[in-house]
């Protein structure tokens, strides 16, 4: 997916020589680079030699973009990851406006927190809404052809939420928490992308046949939000029959 590959945020922000270190000039743009785990930092120092090739010349420098990268490495997996560097990488965020990230890998194995860096990283800057554009290519056969949608996910509660605990031995409680507030958020979030992207149909994916009350208060919330966007089809449908 988008967000668990290779993310970068809304726009990119001029930032003044005073606040950043790596700013040379007033018309320097500052991009904070996470290069992760895996392949990122093998595709995050491309970018940072010259970004994508293409004919022989990168693109930035086809664009004319004087970027200037503001490196931090945030991972778990190699010993990399404290509070300190995720401040760090925070605050970067902020002052940059636009990040480059690699994936960074979420360990299954319990160390003594339950929340990833990757999920404290989401949580801290607001990061609710997962969007991955599912589009297929022109001239390759896959098993599902002819593809475009559009996958929206609420990533900071429900799953999300990182609460669980032994209530006895050999009993583990998960608690899935849902609310109004993001639940209509996330809700509205779809259908103003639908809306600004010309697509007619939203779709709410859910397991409320199960989970009446959480699932249900999602569905209800999604319903609430579809009436005031006359335009746009809504529909539900069980996430089994996906």
């Amino acid at each position: 997916g988008v967000w668990r590959g290779l993310r970068a945020s809304a726009a990119v922000q001029q930032i003044p020589r005073a606040k950043s270190e790596n700013a040379k000039s007033e018309g320097t743009f500052q991009v904070t680079m996470l290069p992760g785990d895996g392949v990122g930092p093998e595709l995050m120092h491309a970018r940072r030699q010259g970004g994508v090739q293409v004919s022989d010349v990168s693109l930035a420098q086809a664009a004319s973009v004087p970027v200037v990268f503001d490196e931090h490495h945030l991972s778990e997996v190699q010993n990399m990851a404290s509070e300190e560097k995720l401040d760090q990488v925070v605050d970067s965020m902020k002052e940059s406006k636009v990040a480059l990230i690699g994936k960074i890998h979420t360990p299954m194995e319990y160390k003594g927190e339950l929340a990833s860096y990757d999920m404290r990283l989401r949580r801290k800057l607001d990061l609710f809404a997962n969007v991955v554009h599912v589009k297929s290519l022109p001239g390759y056969k896959t098993r599902h052809n002819n593809l475009d949608l559009v996958i929206i996910r609420e990533q900071t509660e429900g799953e999300y939420s990182s609460l669980e605990h032994e209530s006895a031995k050999g009993v583990i409680e998960c608690l899935k928490i849902i609310t109004r507030a993001k639940s209509q958020r996330i809700a509205k979030f779809a259908f103003d992308y639908a809306t600004k992207k010309g697509r007619s149909k939203v779709t709410a994916v859910h397991k409320a046949n199960i989970m009446k009350l959480g699932d249900g208060l999602f569905l209800q919330c999604c319903e609430e939000v579809a009436e005031l966007y006359h335009k746009i089809k809504f529909d539900t449908m069980i996430i089994d029959n996906c």
